[in-house]
């Protein structure tokens, strides 16, 4: 049995960013803190609290070694309200996500006081969602699956402690999304591949033990071919720019790929340190005049992936 996806990101993160400034990680740990809102979530650029958001936030703080009990313990009332609510696939795996952080940093079972069959109804809600085609989908009666929402499911099941049922079928389905320049589509009639389907899909393939060979050196072929003159990753062959989320999903799947010192790390480096605020934050790209605590997220993560200092 292999190491969870999960355990394993969150470890080569966090140990990547244990090799910054102090300094470096304050500003960060502190921009974080400052985006919680008074009912103990955290919001993206909308004010409201956001379970998506939440999540992200507390991510980042946990790679920081930064999520302390206050924070965890204002988040864990917030993420206790948002259980009886009806929620997406995106919604599950951040509320399931965060409450197991906030478990680790304070002791909080924020699933305590769900019903005892809460994670067998989320599995059965998560199944609703199985399309015909072998994924699931975003909602019930779409027309196909989706890779990145059949990554998701993986993830809660994960997170769940539970195996994803028929999973020949899903490995199936994540294969038919396989292009000839080597990557994945989000959906079927798509001909062109992108980073971060691809990096959901290879992420799928990689917690059902179904990455082969072949799937592996076509991806990397491909994800390698997407570094910009900028020096990120673009998210597709089409578009003229690179962004903060494509660069680190690329980076971090190249790396399990075996293929990291295809690209030139450095330039990378240098793209992400473009995106950094000085008083802690990332912007999305070099079109981006805003920032949120998603996009600090992939920042931390593409520079505890690519300095090696």
């Amino acid at each position: 049995m292999t190491e969870p996806y999960l355990a394993r990101l969150t470890a080569r993160l966090s140990d990547g960013l244990a090799r910054q400034s102090a300094a470096f990680r304050r500003r960060h740990a502190d921009y974080l803190r400052a985006c919680q809102n008074g009912d103990g979530g955290f919001s993206g650029r909308d004010p409201a609290s956001d379970l998506y958001y939440t999540s992200f936030a507390l991510r980042g703080l946990a790679l920081l070694d930064a999520l302390d009990a206050e924070v965890a313990e204002r988040a864990a009332l917030y993420l206790q309200q948002r259980l009886q609510g009806s929620a997406s696939v995106i919604d599950f795996f951040s509320l399931l996500y965060a409450a197991a952080l906030v478990q680790h940093a304070a002791s909080i079972d924020v699933l305590a006081e769900a019903p005892a069959d809460w994670p067998e109804r989320v599995a059965a809600l998560l199944e609703s969602l199985r399309h015909a085609d072998g994924g699931y989908s975003k909602a019930v009666g779409a027309t196909s699956g989706s890779t990145y929402h059949t990554f998701l499911v993986a993830l809660c099941y994960e997170l769940l402690g539970k195996s994803l049922p028929q999973a020949d079928d899903v490995v199936r389905f994540v294969r038919s999304r396989q292009r000839e320049d080597g990557g994945f589509v989000e959906i079927g009639p798509m001909r062109r591949s992108g980073a971060n389907p691809t990096a959901a899909a290879i992420g799928t393939l990689q917690i059902l033990e179904a990455l082969d060979d072949d799937v592996r050196e076509r991806a990397t072929a491909m994800l390698t071919g997407l570094q910009s003159a900028e020096g990120g990753l673009l998210a597709n062959g089409r578009v003229p720019l690179a962004d903060l989320l494509s660069t680190f999903s690329g980076c971090w799947s190249l790396e399990e790929l075996g293929g990291f010192d295809r690209i030139d790390r450095a330039a990378a480096l240098r793209y992400v340190k473009t995106l950094e605020r000085p008083e802690g934050g990332f912007h999305g790209g070099t079109w981006d005049a805003g920032f949120d605590v998603e996009y600090t997220f992939y920042g931390l993560g593409a520079i505890a992936l690519l300095d090696a200092v």
